[in-house]
């Protein structure tokens, strides 16, 4: 089996702000490598026949909230269930982590920042500054990150990304692709972990 994974996500996602909390330990125990995807949601949701959260039915709004504070309690972290900025427009965020990617960073640790803005400090992703100032709280140089965004190739992996998705049947965040199986959601991160071990 190969230690590749390919980490398909959204920046304004909860369930990748859970999951992505995770993956630094489960690449240090197993030595994968996770290759991160950011897609363009709307686009993804678009096609797959997801709804944004603001046009689901009270229904599911209503139990949403309940397993987001099921889960928030399971894992004991710090998250804000109804955040200020939410929904967001994470495409700056999003072309950040992948000139961050492509240019040998730590992507990963770069998104999960972006995805702490979001559920943890109630800041709004979408203004280039909070991006910046992220970043280089976290270490990174936000400049020279944000200059990259709408860049042509930046742009293109963006949209490489989001085609690449579709093609690969992904409708949920986070998804990791494993040796061609699909493991949807921060709750089957444990399985995708196993066979990794294998």
């Amino acid at each position: 089996m190969s230690k590749t994974v390919d980490y398909y996500v959204s920046l304004a996602s909860p369930y990748t702000y859970m999951g992505g909390r995770r993956l630094p330990e489960i690449i240090k125990d197993t030595g994968a490598e996770f290759h991160i995807k950011p897609v363009m949601g709307g686009q993804l949701m678009a096609t797959t026949g997801g709804l944004p959260v603001a046009k689901r039915h009270p229904a599911r709004l209503a139990y949403r909230l309940v397993e987001l504070a099921r889960w928030k309690r399971h894992w004991t972290i710090p998250m804000n269930l109804q955040p200020k900025f939410f929904p967001v427009d994470d495409s700056q965020a999003a072309q950040m982590v992948i000139e961050a990617q492509q240019s040998g960073q730590d992507a990963i640790a770069l998104s999960n920042v972006f995805l702490a803005c979001v559920w943890e400090k109630e800041q709004d992703i979408s203004d280039k500054a909070v991006l910046v100032a992220a970043a280089n709280q976290a270490g990174f140089d936000g400049d020279a990150l944000a200059a990259r965004i709408g860049a042509e190739d930046v742009a293109a992996t963006h949209q490489t990304n989001t085609d690449e998705a579709i093609e690969q049947q992904v409708f949920g965040m986070p998804w990791f692709v494993h040796d061609g199986v699909p493991y949807w959601g921060q709750d089957r991160i444990r399985f995708l972990a196993r066979a990794l071990k294998d």
